[in-house]
């Protein structure tokens, strides 16, 4: 199976996940209103290329408006991610 076949939803999982990570930093989901009101909130997404089994892959990564969150799936600074063919098959 090529490896270009791979990238969409090893994308689509890590950003996935990464949004879980920070809903559960947060201690709310996204659009709900808890957020407002001066609270730490989401604070949009940076793109990043981390290279994985299955190629080069171009994630979104969320971030918050206090800086605090720190993920753990892609951490920051890091580029290359193994194993995580494994987990999209």
């Amino acid at each position: 199976m090529p490896c270009g076949l791979l990238q969409q939803p090893t994308k689509r999982l890590l950003e996935s996940a990464l949004e879980g990570e920070l809903t559960d930093h947060l201690g709310y989901d996204k659009h709900d209103a808890v957020g407002r009101n001066g609270q730490n909130s989401r604070n949009g997404t940076r793109s990043k290329a981390v290279l994985t089994d299955v190629g080069p892959v171009e994630i979104s990564v969320p971030h918050d408006r206090d800086g605090s969150f720190g993920p753990k799936i892609v951490k920051k600074r890091q580029r290359r991610l193994t194993g995580v063919d494994e987990i999209v098959i």
